[in-house]
Parts: structure tokens; C-alpha cells; sequence
């Protein structure tokens, strides 16, 4: 079994009285093409965080090809992990290109070897996101879609070898969403460790090896995205029908209210 690239063991998070998360393990290895999947508020964006060491768990530890994440520079760190937040908003107007160099930051060195090098990789990354006809236009005049295409094209620029995604395909239209599945199971039969988190149970099912199910912060399961993500599983966490069909190569989720969501909702209007 390949040791994992980057590993959460056992970790927990308070914040005052309430568990944020709860004995979660999650070993990520290179190959992996893993989807986070969980309601709102379900701790998604706080294990990212962990697993970028932007915060310490309250017990547990994470580890970083092996070491504990705090042993490591935060300059080291970043040269092994790239995380693609869910939106930004730039303070200065940077270009496109120059929005995609910054990824460089963690490996740049001096020297015209080094900015060669750095030029080389922020091209192809631009290439990969089909950003390079709009390289020189400002980031902040670009749609949604536009720059969480920047983000991804930056992480990618920054060479890291795991992938953290935080629901990065919010803002992207179809063509570009299709684009981006394709980009990271291709990052990820290259080598790169990959975890996304996601609304969309069926693009997991569709895209994903591998499927994380987070509930109140705790990991209710853990493997295939077809075993883990059912119809009966989804039904049950959403408070909906829920059912997936398989047709064409691909997955769709068929949901409708459940008829307590039904009665529950007749109640509310009932009141107004």
C-alpha cells in the first residue's frame, strides 16, 4: 500500500463547548482523487484548514509525508500542499499571469535558471486552465468561473503534490466544470494526492475514486463512491428522496422533498 502523502490521525477540534470535528482519520495518498461530501456546517472547510495546518486540532496530529505537520517550515509546507479556497478577492489588479506566478512563491530561487523555470511553469499551468488567451487581463475584471480557474491554475503553477480543494466548481459553467473533473484525474494518475469538497454526490460518483461522507464532524464512511454515496445514504442524510441513476456513463441524482419536508413546510406557511 502506497504510505500516504498527507494524513490526519485521529484529529478533534473544539470551539468552547461544541466538536467541530471528531476523531477524524483520513489518510490521503498520491493517486488519490478523493471527494468531501457533507451537508453545510458539517466541518468540511475547517479539515482543509487542519490539513493545511492553518489551525491545530485539539488533540490528534496530522502528518506530512510522514513527519508531523509542525516539523515542517511553513515555506516546506506549501511546497508540498496547494489549496484552491473557495473564492478571493485580489487587493491590488494583478494579471491573470501574475495571479498565476505567485504559485511560484514556495520554489522560487534566483538566478535566470530559476525564473526560467518559474516561466515555464506558469505557462503551463495558464495552458491546463485554457487561461492563456486572457493572461494579461486583470484578475478582478474576470466572471467567478474566470477566477476559480486562476486559483486552480495557481495551484497548479505552485508544483505541490497534494491538492486541497474547497468546493471549487461553485462559480464554473459546465464546459469548464467538465474541464476541471478531466484536469484532476489526470493530476491524480500522475501522482498527486487530491481532496476536493463537494455539493454534488453524483460528480463523485461520476469522477472520484474515492468519496469522504463528513457528518457533524465525524467520518460516517470512507471508499468507492458507489458504495459509499447510495441512494438510501443520501435519502437519509439530506431528509430527501434521493436516488441515483446510472445511464450513459454518468451518475444523476433524481431528488424530491421527503413528506415530512412537506409537512414541515406546509406548517411554516401556515404560520406566515
Amino acid at each position: 500500500m502506497t504510505a500516504p502523502a498527507i494524513e490526519a490521525r485521529d484529529v478533534s477540534l473544539r470551539h468552547g463547548h461544541r466538536a467541530v470535528l471528531r476523531a477524524v482519520s483520513l489518510p490521503l495518498s498520491p493517486g488519490d482523487c478523493a471527494a468531501l461530501i457533507g451537508l453545510n456546517g458539517a466541518g468540511k472547510t475547517t479539515l482543509l484548514r487542519l490539513l493545511l495546518g492553518l489551525i491545530r486540532p485539539s488533540c490528534g496530529e496530522v502528518r506530512l509525508d510522514g513527519r508531523p505537520l509542525e516539523k515542517h517550515s511553513r515555506r516546506a509546507i506549501a511546497r508540498r500542499v496547494a489549496y484552491v479556497p473557495q473564492a478571493h478577492t485580489p487587493s491590488f489588479p494583478f494579471t491573470v499571469r501574475e495571479m498565476v506566478a505567485m504559485g511560484r512563491a514556495p520554489a522560487a530561487g534566483w538566478g535566470p535558471r530559476s525564473a526560467a523555470a518559474d516561466q515555464a511553469a506558469t505557462s503551463t499551468a495558464l495552458g491546463r486552465l485554457g487561461l492563456l488567451a486572457c493572461a494579461e487581463r486583470p484578475y478582478s475584471e474576470l466572471s467567478g468561473g474566470e477566477r476559480q480557474a486562476v486559483l486552480i491554475a495557481r495551484a497548479l503553477a505552485q508544483g505541490a503534490r497534494v491538492l486541497l480543494m474547497d468546493e471549487p466548481n461553485a462559480s464554473l459553467d459546465l464546459g469548464q466544470q467538465t474541464r476541471l473533473m478531466t484536469l484532476l484525474r489526470g493530476l491524480a494518475r500522475e501522482g498527486c494526492a487530491i481532496l476536493v469538497s463537494l455539493h454534488q454526490p453524483e460528480l463523485a460518483i461520476r469522477w472520484f475514486n474515492r468519496a469522504i461522507l463528513l457528518h457533524e464532524g465525524a467520518v460516517l464512511d470512507d471508499g468507492a463512491p458507489g458504495e459509499v454515496l447510495t441512494s438510501a445514504r443520501l435519502s437519509e442524510l439530506y431528509k430527501i428522496h434521493a436516488e441515483i441513476v446510472h445511464a450513459h456513463q454518468t451518475a444523476l441524482l433524481v431528488a424530491s422533498p421527503c413528506q415530512d419536508c412537506d409537512e414541515m413546510f406546509d406548517r411554516q406557511q401556515s404560520h406566515h
